[in-house]
């Protein structure tokens, strides 16, 4: 495989960076669409960087992106209830948790 490294041209559609290498400098605005959505699909996210490159053996286009975080919400199980705020609790059950023990990473461990 021999892949195109070289930076043919730069664009932006709409908040998405793109960047191309390689001979396919004839992709329309249409078609890197289709590929910024086609990755949002995948990724279920917003595609922030688009790279794309063409194999010049195969005529293969690759592409590679970056998309923007999925932002988290802790859950917790208190007393057989997923909860992700304790906003709904009574004042037992918020009791409840404040007197659970809390465990926490040892500094000398390594954090994932």
């Amino acid at each position: 495989m021999n892949t195109a490294k070289e930076l043919t041209y730069e664009t932006k559609i709409n908040d998405t960076n793109v960047y191309v290498y390689g001979n396919i400098d004839n992709l329309t605005k249409e078609e890197i669409k289709a590929y910024i959505k086609e990755v949002e699909r995948e990724k279920n996210s917003e595609v922030i960087e688009l790279n794309l490159y063409a194999d010049e053996e195969s005529g293969y286009i690759g592409r590679s992106a970056k998309v923007k975080p999925i932002p988290f919400d802790r859950i917790r199980r208190i007393t057989g209830y997923l909860v992700g705020t304790l906003d709904r609790f009574n004042d037992a059950k918020r009791s409840e948790e404040q007197d659970r023990v809390k465990h926490s990473l040892n500094s000398n461990m390594e954090r994932l």
